[in-house]
């Protein structure tokens, strides 16, 4: 009887919401298509029982926002305040996931306006809860700029100015780290609380299938299947963005700055990719990252032990990759027009948004929120992203990882802790 139970596989949160957003839009192409427009199927199922759950989850999502972008981007930076201890390493290792993750939206941003995933969708029917604030029209660089200091950070966070707490979270984190055991009390605090929101997130995201069926199904009931064929271009434009950031952005940088073969690295590496795909989170592959990086590539562990972690925690080029297309998707979705200041925008909270983005699954759509609410998107359109968006967790998470051993790989090279001859398998 015991091992009948154990046979019994439980359906994984990632199927259950692919199943979700499968029966989300059948039921809402039946209601479009087959059901004639009548009170109780209108009001009560769709802009009732659909609009009413769909729109909690959304709030819910919302809630986690500001304490968990900010716990974490503490935390994160208290990890990179301590880069003294390896004095040019850390700020090598810093610089480059900045540079590689503002290149990652940029890619991005680039090949879905080459593909406009977005373009012939109309979702000017779909009634939004927010709306395009006058802080987010046109605005000189200068008041840009200056916009991201906060003059009084409780004010951005109940007001969840999202630049101003990036700005004093990092600052904060930094000062923590300099600190040192004088301040164990206030990490300590941060930390437990980083836990806490995790959990929270988890907990959330478990409610995540009767949310993604609400909101797809309202969303197919209310415009039909046309919604179907964009949803297969924005797939398209962020497979192929990620495809572009690890095989021609990574493998160029390694080959640059390294010298090193890229495709022996591909071979070598491919185990932990199809871990990190399976797992679907960065944390996970830690471990296995570091031991790969030593037993095949030859990379001391001294250097990836301290920059695999702190890769995990701030270099999240795939998530940045899935913003930049969700932007531009929504943006042309709901004909908001972007334009230059923008896009530098998207650009900057997106590399920003990557250090407060934890190694867990999904818990980058929560940043996506703040992504939006920084051009003034709407945030319904992540209603039609989320469920897409669990199919490509997976694949980017493994272009994650893929960035953190990179990098290592340059950095160590740079400080010739790499063994050449057990990168080439010559030992």
């Amino acid at each position: 009887m015991q091992n009948r139970v154990q046979k019994k596989k439980k359906i994984s949160l990632t199927t259950m919401i692919f199943i979700a957003l499968l029966a989300g839009a059948l039921a809402g192409v039946i209601i479009n298509y087959l059901i004639p427009s009548n009170y109780v199927v209108d009001d009560i199922i769709v802009q009732g029982v659909f609009y009413i759950v769909g729109q909690g989850f959304i709030r819910l999502m919302r809630m986690l926002v500001v304490p968990l972008v900010f716990c974490s981007i503490v935390c994160g930076s208290m990890a990179v305040g301590d880069t003294k201890k390896l004095g040019s390493v850390g700020v090598k290792t810093l610089i480059f996931y900045l540079c590689t993750t503002a290149l990652a939206i940029t890619v991005a941003l680039s090949i879905a306006n080459i593909f406009n995933p977005g373009k012939g969708l109309d979702m000017s029917q779909i009634q939004v809860t927010s709306t395009v604030s006058e802080t987010t029209q046109s605005r000189s660089m200068t008041e840009t700029l200056l916009d991201i200091i906060p003059v009084n950070i409780f004010n951005s966070l109940s007001e969840g100015n999202m630049l101003q707490i990036i700005v004093f979270a990092l600052i904060l984190g930094v000062i923590l780290a300099n600190m040192g055991d004088r301040v164990d009390i206030v990490k300590n605090f941060f930390g437990q609380f980083n836990d806490i929101m995790m959990e929270m997130t988890m907990a959330v995201m478990k409610l995540a299938p009767i949310g993604v069926f609400c909101l797809i199904a309202k969303t197919f009931a209310e415009i039909g299947f046309e919604v179907f064929i964009p949803l297969l271009k924005y797939m398209f434009c962020v497979l192929l963005a990620l495809a572009v950031q690890c095989f021609v952005v990574y493998l160029g940088l390694l080959k640059i700055f390294s010298g090193l073969n890229p495709f022996i690295f591909i071979k070598n590496f491919f185990p932990v990719m199809a871990f990190a795909f399976s797992t679907s989170t960065s944390n996970a592959t830690i471990p296995m990252n570091i031991d790969t990086l030593a037993e095949k590539m030859g990379v001391s562990k001294k250097i990836s032990s301290f920059t695999i972690p702190l890769g995990a925690t701030i270099n999240m080029d795939g998530t940045s990759i899935m913003q930049g297309v969700a932007v531009v998707f929504t943006a042309q979705a709901f004909g908001i027009p972007l334009d230059m200041m923008d896009y530098l925008t998207v650009i900057g909270t997106a590399t920003l948004a990557s250090i407060g983005t934890a190694g867990v699954p999904s818990v980058g759509l929560i940043t996506l929120t703040m992504v939006f609410n920084s051009v003034g998107l709407p945030i319904e359109g992540i209603a039609l992203i989320m469920g897409i968006d669990r199919i490509l967790d997976m694949t980017r998470t493994a272009v994650n990882i893929t960035g953190d051993a990179v990098c290592t790989t340059i950095v160590a090279s740079w400080n010739k802790a790499v063994d050449r001859d057990v990168y080439y398998n010559r030992k």
